[in-house]
């Protein structure tokens, strides 16, 4: 039986360290016990994102799920996130005794925090 993939497309990746470094050193930062988000405009049609675990969270086992959780809950938030955007994700020591419901809860927050959410009429929440 084959497993179809499901994860983040490359489109939606932040991917060049340099991009990753002038998100995370000209962006705004939002923070909580879990992660850091920093996001900045990128002027495309859609957002990108970008997710970092250093070795101080564990070992190699450890740092990819929670990669891996962080991916998860930002692929099924990403129909709810205004376009536009780059953001990366850094993970915080805490996050890796966590659950995934608690990882999926602590970047919705940020996510909110940051004013990212469109709205159901499509309009976001917070920025003007």
């Amino acid at each position: 039986m084959f497993w179809k993939r499901s994860g983040l497309k490359r489109r939606y990746r932040v991917r060049d360290n340099s991009r990753f470094q002038e998100i995370r050193r000209t962006g705004k930062t939002y923070s909580n016990r879990l992660a850091v988000l920093c996001i900045l405009e990128n002027r495309l049609p859609y957002s990108r994102f970008g997710f970092s675990v250093s070795r101080r969270i564990g070992n190699a086992v450890v740092r990819n799920r929670v990669k891996r959780r962080m991916r998860e809950s930002v692929r099924l938030r990403m129909s709810q996130i205004q376009p536009g955007w780059d953001c990366v994700v850094i993970a915080r020591s805490p996050i890796r005794k966590t659950t995934y419901g608690q990882i999926d809860a602590a970047l919705a927050r940020l996510f909110g925090r940051a004013a990212l959410f469109v709205t159901d009429l499509g309009r976001n929440e917070g920025r003007a």
